[in-house]
């Protein structure tokens, strides 16, 4: 464990970051009640929440996406709600609209109806079954945290996270995010089969008569605390450089990139991802209960913050090479070299 004495941060701030490791700890033993399992894709959703960022859960059906991000709802006293993307879903279906209402004395006016996205953890189900257009309406809320509509504009309540699954654009019926929109979350977690005996126990505990209740663990307020707390994590230089120069290194153009990279990347990460990487290994070096971030805390990120923000060219999916593996080799690279 870390030394709390060799800390830069204030006394205060090292007894914050030991209750959020405490909070973190409790929040994984609830979860584990219903979620078997899943523990890597359990701390890169806490990760985006106290980063401030958004997560999209990708894998094929029925991995339990949607039930963990519902029941990670439940661990907390914060507003939920669940949009299912659909083909024929419109951007009002998700913003809101105008809503023609009587009035006393005969007149009528138009009344501001929210839509599902003004929550505080908001589940894009399937985000990709439904057409770009209505794709975008999620874009100003993620980003801006507002919504505007007929001209005006309403702010959402903090906290806000937009937690979206997506099948896997093979599959029939679905459309591929436009790269600006992925580009707003910040990680993309894989959600892979379990194992063998994890399918047994999921067998055994999701085959009875009823699940168990999940006791809250978090309110908003803690949570914007926490969200605070993680930008205050100091950072050494060294640090920032390699998330820098692990970034440049994806740029098929640039002059850092890999010689061996060039023919398998169209386009690399922009600058979001650096303050990607920094603000997730910022977070999971509080959820550790470390008091600095490490080289290991951006190394342990940089899958999640890149995966879908390289983008491999028609060579690289011929010879059966993803985005993960490039990021991978950068990474092993950049370590060896720091």
């Amino acid at each position: 464990m870390p030394d709390p004495a060799s800390s830069p941060l204030p006394k205060d701030d090292v007894a914050a970051i030991d209750e959020l490791r405490e909070v973190y700890v409790r929040l994984c033993n609830e979860l584990k009640k219903i979620i078997v399992g899943q523990q890597k894709v359990v701390e890169q959703l806490a990760i985006c929440l106290f980063a401030r960022g958004h997560a999209l859960l990708m894998g094929v059906p029925g991995l339990a996406k949607t039930l963990l991000i519902s029941r990670l709802a439940e661990t907390m006293s914060l507003s939920f709600s669940r949009i299912q993307f659909t083909p024929d879903l419109m951007p009002m279906d998700i913003t809101g609209t105008d809503i023609l209402q009587e009035l006393p004395g005969g007149k009528r006016s138009f009344e501001f109806a929210k839509g599902p996205v003004f929550a505080n953890i908001v589940l894009a189900d399937e985000i990709n079954r439904a057409p770009s257009k209505t794709q975008a309406a999620m874009l100003e809320a993620m980003q801006e945290h507002r919504v505007t509509v007929a001209g005006r504009t309403y702010t959402l309540d903090s906290p806000f996270f937009v937690l979206a699954t997506q099948n896997p654009i093979e599959q029939e019926g679905t459309y591929p995010l436009p790269e600006a929109q992925l580009d707003r979350f910040m990680f993309m977690i894989g959600v892979d089969y379990p194992s063998r005996e994890e399918e047994v126990a999921i067998a055994r505990s999701t085959t009875g008569l009823t699940l168990p209740r999940l006791e809250h663990v978090l309110d908003g307020p803690k949570v914007l605390a926490f969200q605070d707390l993680v930008r205050r994590v100091p950072v050494p230089d060294h640090v920032y450089e390699f998330a820098v120069d692990l970034v440049r290194r994806t740029r098929p153009n640039g002059g850092e990139a890999p010689s061996w990279l060039k023919p398998l990347v169209s386009w690399g990460a922009g600058p979001r991802a650096v303050q990607y990487l920094i603000l997730g290994a910022k977070a999971r070096a509080a959820l550790q209960g470390s008091y600095m971030v490490r080289l290991e805390d951006v190394t342990e990120v940089a899958d999640p913050v890149l995966r879908h923000r390289v983008m491999t060219t028609f060579t690289a999916e011929s010879e059966g090479v993803t985005s993960r593996d490039l990021t991978k080799r950068l990474v092993d690279e950049l370590s060896t070299a720091a």
